[in-house]
């Protein structure tokens, strides 16, 4: 496939994001320059095939994506801009809002620049971690500066294009509305739940299961960027926490009120649909996170199947689901505590459920109903 960005692209931070930049974008055959502060990374990034390191003699880059932190995000766009005064730039922070706004300060020169944030990421960090499908299917907002050259705007849907994503144009401030409801608070209530659990003795901790596990994954994030995310999408961050300090406090009065009652008919009125309306808006709230190839959420059933803790029994496993003719819709893994054992829920259209447990029963596959 030829792609329709043209390079030379100098990606300046080769990080996670810039380095999956560079992968994808040599995987097309497109010139990549790198630059990092870091020695370190930016010869790991060169040795997994992100891109060569930036010398005297490259040609001017007709693209700079710009891979840094937000809080000295709009300080290396703005150096950029002027070093190269002929290329689109483009960034990839986090946060949109403050970066326009520190370079509006600075009295820079917008035609040329286009806010950009590919959502998405990995626990992991640094070049290592650095994948070309990264973006494969993934939204990819496009903020324009308000000020923005149409032809800066079209290099940089471009570059979201060829690397797999789905561009969607949004204003900076909406974008970090948006980001601050669907990913920033999520983390900030992940890592409190996360917290709860440093003093927790082994007993109880040996007591976890899958909930505990999907609410506190995005937990083991780095601190410090997380930091940096988070003070320069401090107002948007405050505004949802609020939000939920709030309905977190009805339902503290509410527990009180049922911890206080002698029993269930004694409970003060109203406590006790506070707690149901709680779980039952959280219902509606999951319901609308869209589903499967970004439509909808449909209703699957799951088909729950023990599988030994052994080289080869997953892939066997999935193997049979497709000779019995059943699309694997999705897949979770949970493990059992003390058991060589891992739980797979296999979700699949209701009307399959029945045929696929009874082909995996047949083949002898252990399931838990």
């Amino acid at each position: 496939m030829s792609a329709a960005t043209i390079g030379p692209v100098r990606v300046v931070g080769t990080g996670l994001l810039g380095a999956s930049v560079g992968l994808a974008l040599r995987a097309l055959d497109v010139d990549v320059v790198l630059a990092d502060p870091s020695r370190t990374a930016l010869a790991l990034a060169r040795d997994v095939g992100a891109g060569r390191p930036a010398g005297p003699d490259d040609d001017e880059p007709a693209l700079v994506v710009v891979a840094a932190p937000p809080d000295v995000t709009a300080e290396v766009v703005a150096a950029e801009l002027a070093a190269h005064p002929h290329a689109v730039v483009t960034d990839l922070a986090s946060v949109k809002g403050h970066v326009l706004d520190e370079l509006r300060d600075a009295g820079v020169d917008l035609t040329r620049y286009v806010g950009s944030h590919p959502m998405a990421g990995r626990e992991r960090s640094g070049p290592s971690a650095a994948v070309p499908d990264l973006f494969l299917g993934r939204p990819w907002v496009i903020a324009d500066s308000g000020c923005s050259d149409p032809g800066a705007v079209l290099a940089v849907r471009s570059l979201a294009v060829d690397l797999g994503a789905v561009p969607v144009s949004l204003a900076a401030g909406a974008h970090d509305e948006a980001v601050a409801l669907v990913s920033h608070v999520p983390q900030v209530i992940s890592s409190l739940a996360a917290a709860r659990l440093a003093e927790a003795d082994d007993v109880t901790l040996g007591l976890a299961g899958q909930g505990l596990r999907d609410v506190t994954r995005i937990a083991a994030s780095d601190p410090a960027l997380w930091t940096s995310i988070l003070a320069a999408n401090a107002r948007a961050v405050r505004d949802v926490l609020l939000a939920v300090r709030d309905d977190l406090d009805q339902v503290i009065d509410a527990l009180a009120l049922a911890d206080a009652a002698m029993g269930p008919e004694t409970v003060a009125p109203g406590a006790l649909a506070t707690i149901a309306s709680t779980v039952a808006r959280g219902n509606t709230g999951v319901s609308r996170i869209p589903g499967k190839h970004g439509g909808a959420q449909r209703i699957y059933a799951l088909v729950t199947v023990l599988v030994p803790d052994a080289p080869g029994e997953l892939a066997r496993l999935l193997t049979e689901v497709g000779e019995a003719g059943v699309n694997l819709e999705d897949l979770q893994l949970e493990h059992a505590a003390g058991r060589p054992v891992g739980m797979a829920q296999i979700s699949v259209l209701p009307g399959s459920a029945a045929h696929l447990e009874a082909e995996l029963t047949a083949r002898g596959w252990r399931l838990v109903s």
